[in-house]
């Protein structure tokens, strides 16, 4: 595996007026990495996402994505680089069926003539395999994604992201609002993610399901990186009071160092 992590945030600031949303954040995924980003409301885990992807540009600071100094302008240029974001609200649209849905702005098309026409019949068994694949059985890609639970919805969604050859998937606060079986189909496929080589960024006020597929979990508070520190050298519990400020990070990093 290469040194070189497929992600690389160096001293990334970010203000907006007198608020200073990003204090000289430094943060990195590794390849095939799971990394939580968690934090109280307002510590910034937004800002950092959306500078990720693109639709922030930091005011100070450099960001590296595999080796290589990028500076997205717009969404759409980090998509063209392999970093899909994923939103709570799953960005599905109820009313078009899970086939147009996977395919929504990426149409596959096949040539009649001098025309282009869309490609319904591959897209259909396209979305069909991929939904045997996250584990949705006797479901028909041309219903209608409104009558998906919020865990079928919230599974394609990622599904979506890795069929178009994310090489990086965010995703922001993607079990709230789900049952717990629901919410235990979507980590099982978040953890399926690193099977694949993909690396993510899971952004939860859930410390427990972040615990549970995370490799690493980063803290932030009020916009500074207060803790980053191995899943298997701390606990659950020791993450919540570094955000409820019960705990120091230092505290919880010496530690993590401590442990084997």
């Amino acid at each position: 595996m290469s040194s070189t992590p497929l992600l690389d945030m160096r001293g990334i600031t970010k203000r907006f007026g007198p608020v200073v949303a990003l204090d000289r954040v430094d943060f990195r995924v590794g390849r095939g990495e799971a990394v939580g980003l968690v934090g109280d409301n307002g510590a910034g885990k937004s800002t950092l996402a959306k500078i990720i992807v693109g639709y922030h540009q930091p005011d100070e600071g450099e960001m590296y994505f595999e080796g290589r100094r990028v500076v997205f302008k717009s969404p759409a240029e980090a998509r063209r680089a392999g970093i899909e974001i994923v939103y709570q609200d799953m960005a599905l649209v109820p009313y078009l069926s899970v086939y147009r849905n996977l395919f929504l702005n990426r149409e596959a098309t096949r040539r009649i003539g001098p025309f282009r026409v869309l490609d319904r019949a591959l897209m259909k068994e396209t979305a069909a395999k991929l939904l045997e694949e996250i584990g949705i059985k006797r479901r028909d890609p041309e219903i209608e994604v409104g009558v998906l639970s919020g865990g079928e919805r919230q599974s394609i969604a990622i599904a979506r992201a890795v069929h178009f050859g994310a090489k990086l998937v965010i995703l922001d606060e993607p079990t709230s609002a789900l049952s717990v079986k629901e919410t235990e189909k979507v980590l099982e496929y978040v953890t399926q993610l690193k099977s694949r080589g993909v690396s993510s960024i899971l952004i939860s006020h859930n410390i427990y399901h972040v615990y549970s597929v995370a490799d690493r979990i980063v803290v932030l508070d009020h916009g500074r990186k207060v803790l980053d520190v191995e899943r298997d050298k701390v606990t659950p519990e020791d993450i919540i009071d570094v955000i409820a400020h019960r705990k120091a990070p230092e505290e919880v990093l010496r530690k993590a160092q401590a442990v084997a």
